[in-house]
């Protein structure tokens, strides 16, 4: 359906309502960077006024709602921060704390619990991460300093950061903007207030190798474990139209390795994170264009609460489980070592490993894929960015 068009001087729909989304993965969030690159590039007055990130997606949408300058100068510098990541400045990768947290676990599992560290939380250590953040991301007592002066710019409309609450088993988004009485829907719990670094650790702390996280006397965990619908939080926000960005290429038939090769702790690994975290946003982009495609049929007047919301997924054109394949000797030794056992040689692809390689290398990669595979297809995000075409939520990657 036709929405009532809001353009600007140079032809370029307002941002007024338009949004991004950028969900989980992990390392593979690099992949996000690139594709924000080539569209700051070739449209350097799209700024999107909605902001939501899930898990590692937490990470970019808060450096961006943060950022000051231009929209293309904050895309360069999110560019810099992925590339001047690596392993270490994200977990610790040396063999004592490995060996420590690996006989932690084991006795913990064969003690019933009865022995172990008890301060020991998660597979590895990612404090690195978070001194990393607050190197980047200026604190001004609780919330991150640029968000608050965006807002009242006009250059951002509403930032949600998505976490899951351990306790209660439910999605929580942490909401800043202007207006404090925004919801996030049935599924989501809307908590407002200043969002910083301790709400970005909570969002993409992955379940079991990360450490859970605190934020006001309650523990969250990675934003893509409950968000069964990852586009929610932004049409609740005002979006009418949404760019995400998935950072798996799309499902493949997978290569027939036969009965007599066993699947791997990782190859099993790799399929539930891939459940968790990136076929939700596939589901939900199907369903928000049934939901369209029906109201278009309706009269304006059968439309009750429902709105259409044009939605357009970005998502890579290779298997990023392979590429991480590709770059697996660039792990830290100790690391690869350990996770030598959990991998197996024959999987198909690496996708628990493609979340959790930080190497300069493969990130430089992935940000590359995700510049090429969008600049290809800039013909027809520009279009939807303007407006001249609608609903593409299950274009090719």
């Amino acid at each position: 359906m036709k929405e009532k068009e809001r353009t600007q001087g140079n032809g370029l729909r307002s941002n007024e309502g338009q949004a991004l989304v950028l969900s989980g993965g992990g390392a593979r969030a690099a992949y996000q960077v690139g594709c924000l690159v080539a569209i700051a590039k070739a449209l350097p007055s799209y700024r999107p006024q909605i902001l939501t990130g899930a898990s590692a997606g937490a990470i970019n949408a808060v450096y961006l709602a943060a950022a000051k300058g231009s929209w293309q100068e904050a895309v360069d510098q999110l560019g810099t921060l992925w590339r001047n990541l690596s392993t270490a400045r994200v977990y610790q990768t040396g063999i004592t704390p490995i060996l420590r947290r690996m006989l932690h676990w084991g006795l913990t599992f064969a003690s019933g619990g009865r022995l172990g560290d008890p301060d020991i939380h998660g597979m590895v250590d990612n404090a690195p991460l978070r001194d990393y953040l607050l190197q980047h991301l200026s604190q001004d007592g609780g919330g991150i300093t640029g968000i608050q002066e965006n807002l009242s710019r006009g250059l951002l409309s509403a930032l949600a950061v998505i976490a899951t609450d351990y306790s209660s088993g439910r999605s929580v988004g942490w909401i800043e903007a202007l207006d404090k009485h925004r919801s996030l829907g049935s599924q989501v719990d809307a908590r407002q207030g200043e969002i910083g670094v301790n709400h970005i650790m909570a969002s993409a702390a992955l379940p079991m190798f990360f450490p859970a996280a605190a934020v006001d006397g309650r523990w969250y965990g990675d934003g893509g474990i409950r968000l069964t619908a990852p586009l929610s939080p932004a049409m609740h926000l005002g979006a009418d139209r949404i760019l995400a960005v998935s950072p798996r290429a799309t499902p493949l038939t997978p290569p027939n390795l036969g009965a007599s090769v066993y699947p791997s702790p990782s190859q099993i690994a790799g399929i539930m994170l891939n459940a968790i975290f990136l076929d939700l946003l596939d589901f939900d982009a199907l369903q928000m264009q049934r939901i369209n495609d029906l109201l278009a049929r309706l009269p304006p007047s059968a439309h009750g609460d429902l709105r259409p919301v044009a939605v357009m997924v970005l998502r890579p054109q290779e298997d990023l489980g392979e590429v991480a394949r590709e770059f697996e000797a660039d792990l830290p030794s100790a690391f690869r070592f350990f996770t030598g056992g959990f991998g197996g040689k024959d999987d198909p692809s690496a996708d628990a490993l493609s979340m959790v390689n930080f190497e300069p290398g493969y990130l430089a990669a992935l940000m590359d894929f995700g510049e090429q595979d969008t600049a290809q297809r800039m013909p027809e995000i520009e279009a939807f960015i303007r407006g001249e075409i609608e609903d593409q939520s299950q274009s090719r990657g």
